[in-house]
């Protein structure tokens, strides 16, 4: 698992040139792949050679060597392939410590191995036990050097004891440390945690190198400054005093002398930290400015020259680092915008993914689909021609099997028989009932069992039509699961298209918002354009203001209405149920239209439940559904029905699917719901909330009305109620409405009141345009009140009205333009 991650994690440069050279030589692919994985592998094994080697050479408060047995442990959990070389690295920088003890840091070494041997052996070598086992193997070593030595004293156990305890904590730091040192941790975010871990991994190593020193320059010195300048620059100022504290810390733990180092390195890590916005040379300069500062109050002039070299030396190596390492350190810490930017791509490489599966699932399910529709449109002529032939083998078996003259009829008069039979069961088929008497002269003179062979005929073609009956259903079932599954397949694949195009680059959109917003005086905790595509915006915002001020719908709303050039309306708002946390507000493209409705209705003999069902709900997708449906009957089994193929309807096309397929796919509910005769009337509109384009779907409904000032305009189609039929036609009527449209949908109870004598429409059109009233409310009650009064009181049936009203959308707070901003740049919609 290692090795795979360190192949990721090459250099793509010299790893591409490497597979083109071994496939030049003539290795293929796969040989050229094990070379790369081998070259990277032996990459960061010399590099934890040359940690082990520094590692084991550290020692602090003058004795202490706890680092090597408990890098030792980790190595050999997490690089079982490089424990051997790291181990005698381990020892062999032990030989040039400053009390060089190779023998003990051998036998921790061995001791370690044979217990962690020993727990393989029964299958329980973890990674959790190392620490255990470093404590164990450090104490075990200590106290027998400690007795042989005759040593053996309070202090001496104590120490033993520090040791195997620093061993523990070590280990668990290092079990942290090690995979982001060789850059195999799984995920791209490190914990706060897992930072102040490499901060001690990389301050233990520079204690290997306490001693050494380049022209009078100290290198753990340099090394330091050096390693607080990355993280200063990388960091901010929080970064680098850490980096600071800790590097000063274990420093001076391995040197009394560099006492000073902990506070010397923590003040020029924060200045070098607070000044990282002017870039390398800024940081540089806070680190010398930092550095110089201290080393003036805590030493004599050599000391402050050595210490400001040291600096130098430090500045002129963080200088002379490449962008590319930086850029690889920022990414992993939180907050920077390297570490943004490998979010932002690692979501889209996320939803890039899920959109190709998503279109695949689409592409089955499309196929699918075709297949059903194959086996549907199977040539039914070649089908009926076999049933036929099948019906008239069943009869010549059942009645000529046993005739004396079948040889005759059948060999010999073939053409003449075969004549006689179609002619048969022509008669059959149109119903003819044949006697005695009425047969006719040919059929009994050819055959002398024309009545049997008639009535077994008969018999057959019932059977025939039963079987005919079921395999059309069964038929029609296939071809409507063909239309079923395409429709599924055209909503995954919009779906897919919806991904990809929520996958676009939009931080920079979000930043030129934040700007915007924060000119305003407007303090904005989080931005997140979900989408920037006209006339379906759609931003998220994160603040911090309290209730009943509403600076969102007076103040961000239409600043961004200028910035984006188009009307946004508040879509919705969430208070944090726990003061302190961010409220989010849903900003969202305002619709050119808006729809207010009324309904009215009552249930027939003034019951308490009526069989008519309504829904008035926005569909979220731009559209406003306007839906009424009337259960065959009344009370509750006519409710349960209308209600069913309303919600059933509403949900299929709040998923995208397709306003016929979704008439046809509630049609099959409700023929499958039952084997009863159950039906129910639908008549949907669909007004569109950008244009006051409105589709019209009515479904055994009655005529709707559009009242356009003094003018009423009916709006009908001539189709059967939903649940009669396993194929219905599904007629859509789009109309254009305009501004102040008054849309009227109505069940037969208020349709068919006037009666049979009366010009129903022509009755309705006058008694609609009679009312004065303009509000929806007030125009269902009276339509419903007039029709009651029509009838004297009695309610024949139950009634329901519902009025839609479109009007052009009215901006709560006008657009104002502030000076300096800029419109965004919308990306380009993703196919």
């Amino acid at each position: 698992m290692t090795e795979k991650h360190n192949v990721v994690m090459f250099p793509t440069v010299q790893r591409t040139s490497i597979v083109q050279a071994a496939v030049r030589k003539g290795l293929n692919w796969a040989m050229a792949h094990r070379l790369v994985q081998m070259m990277s592998s032996k990459k960061w094994t010399f590099v934890l050679m040359a940690v082990g080697f520094l590692l084991g050479r550290a020692v602090i408060l003058e004795s202490l060597t706890p680092f090597a047995v408990a890098y030792f442990a980790v190595i050999y959990f997490l690089r079982r392939d490089s424990y051997f070389t790291v181990g005698l690295s381990i020892v062999a920088g032990s030989c040039f410590a400053i009390s060089p003890e190779p023998m003990w840091i051998a036998m921790e070494l061995a001791v370690l191995y044979l217990l962690m041997k020993g727990l393989e052996a029964y299958e329980r070598a973890e990674l959790s036990y190392a620490p255990i086992l470093v404590f164990l193997a450090t104490m075990l070593v200590r106290l027998f050097g400690v007795v042989i030595a005759d040593t053996l004293n309070w202090y001496e156990l104590m120490m033993v004891g520090v040791e195997a305890a620093l061993g523990f904590v070590l280990t668990l730091v290092f079990v942290q440390a090690i995979p982001v040192l060789t850059m195999t941790r799984k995920s791209s975010a490190l914990r706060n945690e897992e930072i102040i871990c490499l901060m001690i991994l990389l301050a233990s190593v520079m204690t290997g190198a306490v001693g050494w020193s380049v022209y009078g320059l100290s290198a753990e010195h340099v090394m330091s400054r050096y390693m607080l300048l990355l993280f200063a620059l990388v960091g901010g100022a929080p970064l680098g005093a850490s980096v600071g504290v800790v590097a000063g810390l274990i420093l001076s733990l391995a040197d009394f002398n560099a006492i000073v180092q902990m506070s010397l390195l923590a003040f020029a890590g924060l200045l070098a930290g607070l000044l990282r916005d002017g870039g390398k040379m800024a940081v540089a300069f806070g680190m010398l400015l930092g550095s110089s500062i201290l080393s003036i109050y805590v030493g004599n002039q050599s000391d402050v020259m050595a210490s400001t070299w040291e600096s130098v030396a430090a500045a002129v190596l963080f200088l002379l680092t490449p962008r590319s390492i930086v850029r690889t350190i920022a990414k992993y810490v939180p907050g920077t915008q390297e570490h943004v930017k490998s979010q932002h791509e690692y979501a889209k490489r996320v939803r890039d993914v899920t959109a190709q599966r998503v279109a695949q699932f689409s592409e089955v399910f499309r196929q699918l689909s075709r297949s059903f529709g194959q086996v549907a449109s199977v040539n039914d002529s070649a089908k009926r021609e076999e049933a036929v032939g099948h019906f008239m083998n069943a009869v010549a078996e059942k009645t000529c099997s046993s005739c004396h003259r079948k040889e005759l009829c059948w060999e010999g008069r073939f053409y003449d028989t075969y004549r006689v039979m179609t002619g048969m069961m022509t008669a059959v088929e149109e119903g003819r009932r044949i006697g005695p008497k009425e047969m006719p002269k040919e059929w009994s003179s050819h055959c002398i069992r024309s009545h049997q062979v008639l009535g077994v005929m008969q018999q057959q073609y019932e059977l025939f039509k039963h079987d005919q009956r079921w395999r059309k259903q069964l038929n029609d079932s296939r071809q409507l699961v063909a239309e079923q599954l395409s429709g599924v397949s055209q909503v995954m694949e919009d779906l897919a298209r919806e991904i990809k195009r929520e996958g676009q680059q939009l931080h920079l959109q979000e930043e030129q918002i934040r700007e915007a917003l924060e000119g305003l005086g407007l303090s904005i905790q989080g931005i997140d354009v979900v989408n920037l595509e006209e006339g379906n915006v759609e931003i998220e915002v994160y603040h911090a203001f309290g209730r009943g001020y509403d600076e969102c719908r007076k103040i961000i709303a239409p600043l961004l209405s200028d910035i984006l050039g188009e009307p946004i309306a508040v879509m919705s708002e969430r208070y944090p149920e726990k003061s302190g946390e961010p409220a989010m507000v849903i900003f969202g493209s305002a619709k050119a239209f808006e729809v207010e409705t009324g309904v009215a209705g009552v249930a027939k003999g003034g019951e308490l439940l009526s069989g008519d069902s309504f829904s008035t709900v926005e569909l979220g997708n731009g559209k406003f559904a306007v839906a009424i449906s009337d259960g065959m009957g009344n009370g509750e089994r006519a409710k349960l029905e209308s209600s069913t193929a309303l919600t059933i309807l509403q949900q299929l096309l709040q998923s995208g699917m397709d306003e016929k397929l979704a008439i046809k796919s509630v049609n099959s509910v409700l023929l499958l719901r039952s084997s009863d005769e159950v039906f129910a009337t639908v008549d949907v509109a669909l007004i569109d909330l950008y244009t006051a384009k409105t589709t019209f779907m009515k479904i055994g409904s009655t005529p709707s009305f559009i009242k356009r000032g003094g003018e009423v305009i009916p709006i009908t189609a001539n189709n059967l109620p939903v649940g009669i039929l396993q194929d219905i036609d599904v007629d859509l009527i789009r109309v254009q409405l305009q501004p102040g449209d008054t849309l009227i949908m109505m069940t037969d109870g208020i349709y068919d009141a006037p009666g049979h004598a009366v010009n129903k429409e022509m009755w309705m059109k006058r008694v609609i345009q009679e009312i004065s009233a303009d509000n929806p409310q007030e125009i269902a009650d009276s339509l419903l009140e007039t029709v009651v009064r029509y009838h004297k009181g009695d309610i024949l049936d139950d009634m329901t009205v519902v009025v839609a009203k479109v009007d052009k959308h009215q901006p709560e707070w006008a657009t104002f333009r502030w000076p300096g901003l800029t419109k965004v740049e919308r990306p380009r919609t993703v196919s």
